[in-house]
């Protein structure tokens, strides 16, 4: 008789597993970005620096911290409930593809900010993130023909669809449209780049 031993991987667990992880993770992201803003007033906004300032060849370190940043406490507040609901659903799919997804965003949002932000502007936050989270939630379920995936991604988009539409217009004062749509490009993007649908097996010669 042989025993087997260690901890179960995260295709082994249960979908209750997977909300208690999916769980953790964004609220301490959240959790993360409100200390990172407390930090920031309490050093005279010391961290805005982290900000993207457009096509200077010293600001690229800045693209990943970018997201990561806000503008005072409104700022942060307004992120803080759609990052969490799109990162939690997001993150219900596996955490590995979740953080790689998010890896994909804010690099390409990062870049992408960097390339085409007006002159003179300082850009920071997670709504590029959220952007980018939106698409890949709403496309993943049509990309993988996953029923499920489908409804939630139909619901998503229902009840934020005008928001995330709005956030795309250029008339919105002090607000990085480019970086939403680069953002949500970037999402739709790791929807198709991470598919978890399966391909049919060839048959054995």
């Amino acid at each position: 008789m042989t025993y087997e031993t260690g901890k179960r991987t995260e295709q082994q667990w249960s979908a209750g597993d997977r909300a208690l992880a999916a769980g953790k993770v964004m609220v301490g992201w959240v959790a993360l970005l409100w200390l990172l803003e407390v930090i920031d007033v309490v050093s005279g906004h010391a961290l805005d620096s982290f900000g993207i300032q457009p096509r200077e060849p010293s600001e690229l370190i800045d693209v990943v911290p970018a997201s990561f940043i806000h503008f005072g406490f409104a700022h942060v507040a307004a992120n803080s409930i759609p990052l969490l609901v799109l990162g939690f659903v997001a993150a219900l799919g596996g955490l590995r593809r979740f953080f790689l997804a998010c890896a994909l965003i804010i690099v390409a949002d990062g870049l992408g900010v960097w390339l085409v932000a007006p002159d003179h502007t300082n850009t920071a936050g997670a709504s590029g993130l959220i952007f980018g989270l939106f698409g890949f939630v709403v496309l993943s379920g049509f990309v993988e023909r996953r029923p499920l995936g489908i409804v939630v991604g139909l619901l998503i988009a229902a009840y934020w669809g005008t928001t995330f539409l709005a956030g795309l217009s250029p008339t919105n004062d002090g607000v990085s449209w480019q970086g939403h749509l680069i953002g949500l490009m970037a999402g739709v993007a790791a929807a198709f780049a991470l598919s978890r649908r399966r391909r049919p097996r060839l048959p054995a010669a």
